[in-house]
Order: structure tokens, then sequence, then C-alpha cells
């Protein structure tokens, strides 16, 4: 599925192929909840890096969270001028990136189901809401983007 992206500003704007497109994985760690969670959660989407086209890059800043005192890999990208958190991208899968459903301005699909992640790093003012055939992890789930889109006949 072909999704298109903004930041809030119209700084920046993005295209990429998505054939795991379903806003179903809520991760409630800190770095998602406030980077870019308003509901005290992030949800990211799966995308092919070889497709991503982005106008505006030079509005385009990355952060490398630390974890455990280390630096991440993982760079998490965002408009320079309002702040927006746009995709994530990791070296150690290349060929991935993952942007978050809030930046994304094509209309997504309704998942069937979601799964709820990190629920250790939870902050005590969030309420899960999840549903009755919802799944929850108190770290990762055992199941990859992917691996969720095929169980459910749902890849794009």
């Amino acid at each position: 599925m072909k999704l298109e992206g903004s930041c809030h500003c119209g700084s920046i704007r993005f295209r990429v192929e998505a054939p795991h497109p379903y806003p179903f994985n809520r991760c409630y760690c800190s770095i998602c909840r406030k980077t870019a969670g308003g509901g005290g959660y992030a949800i990211n989407l799966g995308a092919l890096a070889a497709t991503l086209e982005v106008e505006g890059a030079e509005h385009e800043t990355v952060y490398r969270a630390v974890i455990d005192g280390e630096t991440s890999s993982g760079e998490r990208h965002f408009c320079s001028r309002c702040g927006s958190a746009l995709w994530v991208h990791d070296p150690h899968w290349p060929e991935l990136v993952h942007p978050f459903a809030s930046a994304i301005d094509t209309e997504l699909p309704v998942p069937p189901e979601r799964v709820h992640l990190m629920l250790d790093s939870k902050a005590s003012w969030v309420d899960v809401e999840a549903g009755p055939d919802d799944r929850c992890f108190a770290g990762y789930p055992d199941e990859s983007l992917a691996e969720w889109h095929r169980r459910l006949g749902l890849e794009r």
C-alpha cells in the first residue's frame, strides 16, 4: 500500500510503500511515549526503506535514544521545525523503515486486533484500552509486524 505522510507544519512530505500498513502495534515504551505518543503510546507501520521518497529533507533531524547507557542504532526522524515524529530507521534492518501512523495522511485500514507492547514501561496515568481480541505484552510481542499481517492475511 502506498502511504503518504507529512509533518504538522508541512515542511516535510514523504511517500513509502508499506506491505504492513495496519496500525495495530501500540508501543508504551518511554522513548515512543515521550517522543511521539500523545495517548501514552506510539504506533509504527512497516514499510520498505528503498521506496522512501522525502521532500523537504533539509528540515529533517534525527534522534538516537540512549538505552541502558548505550546509544541506540535506531534513528528517529523528526521535523526540525515543528517536532513531528515521522519514521524510525535502524541500520540493523536496512530494508525496513517504520513510519509513525500519526504522520500518515493516507487513510489507514482498521486492524481487526491490536497488540499493546512494552507495558512494563507504561506511564501510570495511561489506561490500556485493550479490546477482547487484543494481546498485551510486558515487553516485546512474540511476532513481528510482518508475521502479524501474515497470520491475519492482511499483507498488501
